[in-house]
Protein backbone atom coordinates (compact mmCIF):
# COMPACT_ATOMS: atom_id res chain seq x y z
CA UNK A 1 0.00 0.00 0.00
CA UNK A 2 1.45 3.44 -0.90
CA UNK A 3 2.13 6.06 1.76
CA UNK A 4 -0.65 8.38 0.58
CA UNK A 5 -3.29 5.68 1.00
CA UNK A 6 -1.78 4.76 4.39
CA UNK A 7 -2.26 8.37 5.54
CA UNK A 8 -5.89 8.32 4.41
CA UNK A 9 -6.55 5.06 6.22
CA UNK A 10 -4.93 6.42 9.40
CA UNK A 11 -7.19 9.49 9.26
CA UNK A 12 -10.19 7.25 8.67
CA UNK A 13 -9.65 5.74 12.11
CA UNK A 14 -8.07 8.83 13.75
CA UNK A 15 -9.86 12.02 12.65
CA UNK A 16 -8.63 15.38 13.88
CA UNK A 17 -4.99 14.22 13.97
CA UNK A 18 -1.99 16.54 13.90
CA UNK A 19 0.84 16.08 11.41
CA UNK A 20 3.06 14.66 14.18
CA UNK A 21 0.36 12.17 15.16
CA UNK A 22 0.04 11.02 11.55
CA UNK A 23 3.82 10.67 11.23
CA UNK A 24 4.09 8.57 14.39
CA UNK A 25 0.88 6.65 13.73
CA UNK A 26 2.04 5.28 10.36
CA UNK A 27 5.72 4.97 11.34
CA UNK A 28 6.68 7.43 8.61
CA UNK A 29 10.46 7.47 8.13
CA UNK A 30 10.90 10.12 5.43
CA UNK A 31 11.35 13.85 5.96
CA UNK A 32 8.79 16.21 7.47
CA UNK A 33 8.81 18.09 4.15
CA UNK A 34 7.64 14.92 2.39
CA UNK A 35 4.81 14.47 4.89
CA UNK A 36 3.78 18.10 4.37
CA UNK A 37 3.72 17.53 0.60
CA UNK A 38 1.60 14.36 0.93
CA UNK A 39 -0.90 16.12 3.18
CA UNK A 40 -1.01 19.11 0.80
CA UNK A 41 -1.76 16.69 -2.05
CA UNK A 42 -4.60 15.21 -0.01
CA UNK A 43 -6.04 18.67 0.62
CA UNK A 44 -5.75 19.58 -3.07
CA UNK A 45 -7.44 16.30 -4.08
CA UNK A 46 -10.32 16.96 -1.71
CA UNK A 47 -9.47 13.91 0.40
CA UNK A 48 -8.26 15.76 3.52
CA UNK A 49 -9.86 18.70 5.33
CA UNK A 50 -8.06 21.06 7.69
CA UNK A 51 -9.23 22.63 10.94
CA UNK A 52 -7.30 25.10 13.08
CA UNK A 53 -4.08 26.98 12.38
CA UNK A 54 -0.37 26.75 13.13
CA UNK A 55 0.29 24.33 16.03
CA UNK A 56 -3.46 23.76 16.43
CA UNK A 57 -3.83 22.43 12.86
CA UNK A 58 -5.67 19.09 12.64
CA UNK A 59 -6.50 16.88 9.68
CA UNK A 60 -9.47 14.65 8.92
CA UNK A 61 -10.87 12.86 5.91
CA UNK A 62 -13.41 14.63 3.74
CA UNK A 63 -16.83 13.08 3.25
CA UNK A 64 -15.75 12.02 -0.24
CA UNK A 65 -12.66 10.22 1.02
CA UNK A 66 -14.55 8.55 3.85
CA UNK A 67 -17.03 7.06 1.40
CA UNK A 68 -14.80 6.30 -1.59
CA UNK A 69 -11.36 5.50 -0.11
CA UNK A 70 -9.91 2.18 -1.31
CA UNK A 71 -9.92 -0.75 1.11
CA UNK A 72 -7.81 -3.87 0.73
CA UNK A 73 -10.37 -6.56 1.54
CA UNK A 74 -7.81 -9.30 2.18
CA UNK A 75 -5.98 -7.14 4.73
CA UNK A 76 -9.23 -5.89 6.24
CA UNK A 77 -10.75 -9.33 6.78
CA UNK A 78 -7.48 -10.80 8.03
CA UNK A 79 -8.45 -9.10 11.32
CA UNK A 80 -10.97 -11.07 13.36
CA UNK A 81 -14.51 -9.67 13.44
CA UNK A 82 -14.32 -8.91 17.16
CA UNK A 83 -11.01 -7.05 16.79
CA UNK A 84 -11.90 -4.87 13.80
CA UNK A 85 -12.42 -1.18 14.52
CA UNK A 86 -15.88 -0.66 13.05
CA UNK A 87 -18.92 1.58 13.13
CA UNK A 88 -21.35 -0.65 15.01
CA UNK A 89 -24.49 1.46 14.59
CA UNK A 90 -26.38 3.07 11.74
CA UNK A 91 -24.83 6.30 10.42
CA UNK A 92 -27.69 8.82 10.55
CA UNK A 93 -25.70 11.48 8.66
CA UNK A 94 -24.87 9.24 5.72
CA UNK A 95 -28.09 9.50 3.70
CA UNK A 96 -29.29 12.98 4.64
CA UNK A 97 -25.98 14.90 4.85
CA UNK A 98 -23.00 13.07 3.32
CA UNK A 99 -24.28 11.36 0.18
CA UNK A 100 -26.28 14.27 -1.32
CA UNK A 101 -23.04 16.21 -1.92
CA UNK A 102 -20.90 13.31 -3.20
CA UNK A 103 -20.44 11.96 -6.73
CA UNK A 104 -19.90 8.24 -6.34
CA UNK A 105 -18.19 7.70 -9.70
CA UNK A 106 -15.06 9.43 -10.92
CA UNK A 107 -15.15 11.10 -14.33
CA UNK A 108 -13.25 8.14 -15.78
CA UNK A 109 -15.67 5.63 -14.25
CA UNK A 110 -18.71 7.59 -15.42
CA UNK A 111 -17.25 7.76 -18.95
CA UNK A 112 -16.60 4.01 -18.99
CA UNK A 113 -20.16 3.26 -17.87
CA UNK A 114 -21.65 5.79 -20.30
CA UNK A 115 -19.72 4.22 -23.20
CA UNK A 116 -20.89 0.77 -22.17
CA UNK A 117 -24.47 2.04 -22.06
CA UNK A 118 -24.10 3.45 -25.57
CA UNK A 119 -22.78 0.05 -26.68
CA UNK A 120 -25.80 -1.61 -25.06
CA UNK A 121 -28.27 0.71 -26.82
CA UNK A 122 -26.56 0.16 -30.17
CA UNK A 123 -26.68 -3.61 -29.83
CA UNK A 124 -30.31 -3.58 -28.70
CA UNK A 125 -31.26 -1.42 -31.68
CA UNK A 126 -29.81 -4.09 -33.97
CA UNK A 127 -31.75 -6.93 -32.32
CA UNK A 128 -35.14 -8.24 -33.23
CA UNK A 129 -37.74 -8.17 -30.47
CA UNK A 130 -37.45 -11.95 -30.19
CA UNK A 131 -33.66 -11.80 -29.84
CA UNK A 132 -33.91 -9.10 -27.17
CA UNK A 133 -36.42 -11.07 -25.08
CA UNK A 134 -34.31 -14.21 -25.41
CA UNK A 135 -31.22 -12.45 -24.05
CA UNK A 136 -33.21 -10.76 -21.30
CA UNK A 137 -34.61 -14.15 -20.29
CA UNK A 138 -31.08 -15.59 -20.16
CA UNK A 139 -29.90 -12.68 -18.05
CA UNK A 140 -32.90 -13.15 -15.76
CA UNK A 141 -32.08 -16.83 -15.20
CA UNK A 142 -28.48 -15.95 -14.37
CA UNK A 143 -29.59 -13.19 -11.99
CA UNK A 144 -32.10 -15.44 -10.24
CA UNK A 145 -29.40 -18.07 -9.76
CA UNK A 146 -26.63 -15.75 -8.55
CA UNK A 147 -28.86 -13.61 -6.33
CA UNK A 148 -30.19 -16.76 -4.67
CA UNK A 149 -26.72 -18.32 -4.43
CA UNK A 150 -25.48 -15.27 -2.53
CA UNK A 151 -28.23 -16.04 -0.01
CA UNK A 152 -27.13 -19.67 0.37
CA UNK A 153 -29.32 -21.35 -2.26
CA UNK A 154 -27.65 -24.57 -3.50
CA UNK A 155 -29.29 -24.88 -6.93
CA UNK A 156 -26.72 -24.95 -9.74
CA UNK A 157 -27.12 -22.69 -12.76
CA UNK A 158 -28.27 -25.62 -14.91
CA UNK A 159 -30.77 -26.70 -12.25
CA UNK A 160 -32.03 -23.13 -12.03
CA UNK A 161 -32.50 -22.94 -15.79
CA UNK A 162 -34.47 -26.17 -15.78
CA UNK A 163 -36.67 -24.97 -12.91
CA UNK A 164 -37.41 -21.58 -14.45
CA UNK A 165 -37.91 -22.84 -18.01
CA UNK A 166 -39.57 -26.20 -17.36
CA UNK A 167 -40.83 -25.92 -13.75
CA UNK A 168 -38.83 -29.04 -12.81
CA UNK A 169 -37.32 -29.04 -9.34
CA UNK A 170 -33.89 -30.52 -8.60
CA UNK A 171 -33.41 -33.68 -6.57
CA UNK A 172 -32.15 -33.24 -3.04
CA UNK A 173 -33.10 -29.57 -2.81
CA UNK A 174 -35.62 -27.98 -0.48
CA UNK A 175 -38.94 -26.54 -1.55
CA UNK A 176 -37.85 -23.16 -0.15
CA UNK A 177 -34.88 -23.05 -2.53
CA UNK A 178 -37.14 -23.57 -5.53
CA UNK A 179 -39.60 -20.98 -4.27
CA UNK A 180 -36.80 -18.43 -3.83
CA UNK A 181 -35.75 -18.88 -7.45
CA UNK A 182 -39.30 -18.79 -8.80
CA UNK A 183 -39.96 -15.62 -6.81
CA UNK A 184 -37.00 -13.98 -8.54
CA UNK A 185 -38.52 -14.92 -11.88
CA UNK A 186 -41.88 -13.40 -10.89
CA UNK A 187 -40.27 -10.20 -9.60
CA UNK A 188 -38.24 -9.77 -12.78
CA UNK A 189 -41.26 -10.48 -14.95
CA UNK A 190 -43.22 -7.82 -13.06
CA UNK A 191 -40.46 -5.28 -13.62
CA UNK A 192 -40.12 -6.09 -17.32
CA UNK A 193 -43.91 -5.92 -17.78
CA UNK A 194 -43.98 -2.56 -15.96
CA UNK A 195 -40.71 -0.95 -17.10
CA UNK A 196 -41.54 2.53 -15.80
CA UNK A 197 -42.56 1.27 -12.33
CA UNK A 198 -39.43 2.64 -10.66
CA UNK A 199 -38.93 5.83 -12.62
CA UNK A 200 -39.64 7.38 -9.22
CA UNK A 201 -38.70 5.24 -6.22
CA UNK A 202 -41.05 5.01 -3.22
CA UNK A 203 -41.04 2.95 -0.04
CA UNK A 204 -44.26 1.22 -1.11
CA UNK A 205 -42.64 0.18 -4.42
CA UNK A 206 -39.73 -1.37 -2.51
CA UNK A 207 -42.19 -3.18 -0.24
CA UNK A 208 -43.98 -4.53 -3.32
CA UNK A 209 -40.73 -5.96 -4.70
CA UNK A 210 -39.88 -7.47 -1.32
CA UNK A 211 -43.30 -9.10 -1.17
CA UNK A 212 -42.82 -10.67 -4.61
CA UNK A 213 -39.40 -12.01 -3.61
CA UNK A 214 -40.52 -13.52 -0.31
CA UNK A 215 -43.99 -14.89 -1.05
CA UNK A 216 -44.59 -18.44 0.25
CA UNK A 217 -41.42 -18.18 2.32
CA UNK A 218 -41.33 -17.81 6.11
CA UNK A 219 -40.60 -14.09 5.95
CA UNK A 220 -42.66 -11.36 7.62
CA UNK A 221 -44.19 -8.83 5.27
CA UNK A 222 -43.54 -5.12 5.51
CA UNK A 223 -41.10 -3.08 7.57
CA UNK A 224 -39.78 -5.12 10.49
CA UNK A 225 -40.76 -4.45 14.09
CA UNK A 226 -37.87 -6.18 15.85
CA UNK A 227 -34.08 -6.31 15.89
CA UNK A 228 -32.06 -8.30 13.37
CA UNK A 229 -28.43 -9.37 13.43
CA UNK A 230 -26.02 -9.85 10.53
CA UNK A 231 -23.63 -12.77 10.50
CA UNK A 232 -19.94 -11.87 10.39
CA UNK A 233 -20.13 -8.28 11.62
CA UNK A 234 -20.62 -6.20 14.75
CA UNK A 235 -22.74 -3.69 12.81
CA UNK A 236 -26.30 -3.52 14.17
CA UNK A 237 -29.00 -2.09 11.87
CA UNK A 238 -31.73 0.20 13.13
CA UNK A 239 -34.28 -1.51 15.36
CA UNK A 240 -36.91 1.25 15.59
CA UNK A 241 -39.68 0.98 12.99
CA UNK A 242 -40.15 4.75 12.79
CA UNK A 243 -36.44 5.31 12.18
CA UNK A 244 -36.36 2.50 9.59
CA UNK A 245 -39.23 4.08 7.67
CA UNK A 246 -37.57 7.48 7.87
CA UNK A 247 -34.29 6.04 6.57
CA UNK A 248 -36.13 4.32 3.71
CA UNK A 249 -37.99 7.52 2.83
CA UNK A 250 -34.73 9.53 2.92
CA UNK A 251 -33.10 6.90 0.69
CA UNK A 252 -35.87 7.19 -1.89
CA UNK A 253 -35.58 10.98 -1.82
CA UNK A 254 -31.80 10.77 -2.24
CA UNK A 255 -32.01 8.32 -5.15
CA UNK A 256 -34.72 10.33 -6.90
CA UNK A 257 -32.61 13.49 -6.58
CA UNK A 258 -29.58 12.01 -8.37
CA UNK A 259 -29.19 12.75 -12.08
CA UNK A 260 -26.91 9.78 -12.80
CA UNK A 261 -28.82 6.53 -13.33
CA UNK A 262 -25.67 4.64 -12.35
CA UNK A 263 -25.60 6.44 -9.00
CA UNK A 264 -29.30 5.73 -8.49
CA UNK A 265 -28.76 2.00 -9.09
CA UNK A 266 -25.64 1.77 -6.92
CA UNK A 267 -27.29 3.64 -4.05
CA UNK A 268 -30.29 1.31 -4.14
CA UNK A 269 -28.01 -1.74 -4.22
CA UNK A 270 -26.07 -0.59 -1.16
CA UNK A 271 -28.45 1.41 1.02
CA UNK A 272 -31.38 -1.01 0.96
CA UNK A 273 -28.98 -3.68 2.20
CA UNK A 274 -27.51 -1.32 4.81
CA UNK A 275 -30.86 -0.29 6.30
CA UNK A 276 -32.09 -3.91 6.52
CA UNK A 277 -35.71 -2.74 6.55
CA UNK A 278 -37.15 -6.26 6.37
CA UNK A 279 -36.74 -9.31 8.59
CA UNK A 280 -35.16 -11.17 5.62
CA UNK A 281 -34.65 -10.73 1.89
CA UNK A 282 -33.00 -7.31 2.07
CA UNK A 283 -30.07 -7.94 -0.31
CA UNK A 284 -32.37 -9.71 -2.77
CA UNK A 285 -34.71 -6.73 -2.70
CA UNK A 286 -31.74 -4.37 -3.15
CA UNK A 287 -30.45 -6.23 -6.21
CA UNK A 288 -33.85 -6.38 -7.89
CA UNK A 289 -34.69 -2.76 -7.05
CA UNK A 290 -31.32 -1.64 -8.42
CA UNK A 291 -32.02 -3.53 -11.64
CA UNK A 292 -35.55 -2.14 -11.80
CA UNK A 293 -34.09 1.38 -11.75
CA UNK A 294 -31.75 0.50 -14.61
CA UNK A 295 -34.56 -1.04 -16.64
CA UNK A 296 -36.93 1.88 -15.95
CA UNK A 297 -34.36 4.23 -17.48
CA UNK A 298 -33.51 2.04 -20.48
CA UNK A 299 -30.17 0.86 -19.07
CA UNK A 300 -28.63 -2.59 -19.13
CA UNK A 301 -29.54 -4.67 -16.04
CA UNK A 302 -26.97 -6.70 -14.11
CA UNK A 303 -26.97 -10.47 -13.63
CA UNK A 304 -24.02 -10.54 -11.15
CA UNK A 305 -23.26 -13.94 -12.69
CA UNK A 306 -19.49 -13.65 -12.69
CA UNK A 307 -19.09 -12.17 -9.20
CA UNK A 308 -17.81 -14.41 -6.43
CA UNK A 309 -20.49 -14.65 -3.72
CA UNK A 310 -17.91 -14.35 -0.97
CA UNK A 311 -16.42 -11.20 -2.53
CA UNK A 312 -19.91 -9.69 -2.78
CA UNK A 313 -20.58 -10.40 0.89
CA UNK A 314 -17.23 -8.93 1.92
CA UNK A 315 -17.89 -5.78 -0.11
CA UNK A 316 -21.21 -5.32 1.69
CA UNK A 317 -19.69 -5.98 5.12
CA UNK A 318 -17.05 -3.30 4.50
CA UNK A 319 -19.84 -0.88 3.72
CA UNK A 320 -21.77 -1.84 6.85
CA UNK A 321 -18.69 -1.39 9.02
CA UNK A 322 -16.87 1.52 7.33
CA UNK A 323 -19.45 3.07 4.95
CA UNK A 324 -16.94 2.52 2.14
CA UNK A 325 -18.42 2.26 -1.35
CA UNK A 326 -15.10 1.30 -2.92
CA UNK A 327 -15.38 -2.49 -3.10
CA UNK A 328 -19.06 -2.71 -4.03
CA UNK A 329 -18.59 0.06 -6.62
CA UNK A 330 -15.87 -1.98 -8.32
CA UNK A 331 -18.24 -4.97 -8.43
CA UNK A 332 -21.00 -2.79 -9.91
CA UNK A 333 -18.73 -1.48 -12.68
CA UNK A 334 -17.33 -4.93 -13.48
CA UNK A 335 -20.81 -6.46 -13.58
CA UNK A 336 -22.18 -3.70 -15.80
CA UNK A 337 -19.40 -4.34 -18.30
CA UNK A 338 -19.96 -8.10 -18.02
CA UNK A 339 -23.71 -7.74 -18.68
CA UNK A 340 -23.28 -5.51 -21.74
CA UNK A 341 -20.64 -7.78 -23.27
CA UNK A 342 -22.18 -11.13 -22.28
CA UNK A 343 -25.84 -10.67 -23.15
CA UNK A 344 -26.15 -7.86 -25.65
Amino acid sequence: MDVYRTILQFLHYHPQSTRDEITKGINFENSDATMKRLIATGIQNGDIVVTGKARATHYSLSNKAQLLMPFNLDTYFAVDVDRRQVQTSFNFELISEQLPTIKLFTEEEELLLTNLQAEFRLHVSEMTESEYHKEMERLGIDLSWKSSQIEGNTYSLLETERLLRESKTADGKTKEEAVMLLNHKDALRFILDNPDYLQTLTVSHIEDIHQLLTKELSVDRGIRHRRVGITGTKYHPLDNEFQIREAMSDTCQLINSKSSVFEKALLALVLLSYIQAFSDGNKRTARITSNAILIANGYCPLSFRSVDSYDYKKAMLVFYEQNSFYAIKQIFIEQYEFAVREYF
